[in-house]
């Protein structure tokens, strides 16, 4: 029975999750808007909540892989950082670069931002309405 209501809410717990991490990532671009050479980075959320949901739905919850070469990626930072699921941090498109060789666009950020907030928030209201139609269904339809 609770691994049935782990299924229920695990996709929108796992795109939660992801939301609210990359919300770090994009606020770390945002403080980082005046530091020279930083490079703005992102993560690709639809590859990511992917690769989540199937690291969950696995018993081991690694991917398998055949050989080591399986995983360069030139978008990936340098420095190797990834989410705490291993989800790649990947380094965001310039289009416009600056003297001072930070790739922080503000409006971009912004935007970017505001979109992410946008949809946890309506992330929540979906586990909200699944756990209202939860408690409607344990109640009787009361």
């Amino acid at each position: 029975m609770i691994g049935k209501l782990d299924d229920y809410l695990r996709f929108n717990e796992t795109a939660l999750s992801l939301r609210a991490q990359r919300q770090e990532v994009l606020a770390s671009n945002i403080a980082n808007a005046d530091t020279p050479n930083y490079k703005a980075r992102d993560i690709d959320f639809s590859s990511a909540l992917q690769g989540a949901l199937a690291r969950a739905g696995q018993a081991g919850g690694a991917l398998a892989t055949t050989a080591q070469a399986h995983y360069p990626n030139a978008n990936v930072a340098a420095d190797g950082k990834a989410l705490p699921d291993g989800t790649p941090v990947l380094y965001r498109s310039i289009t416009q670069g600056a003297v001072d060789g930070n790739t922080v666009e503000m409006d971009t950020e912004r935007t970017q931002f505001a979109d992410n907030a946008l949809r946890y928030e309506a992330g929540i209201t979906m586990i909200n309405h699944q756990i209202r139609s939860l408690m409607a269904a344990i109640q009787g339809g009361q």
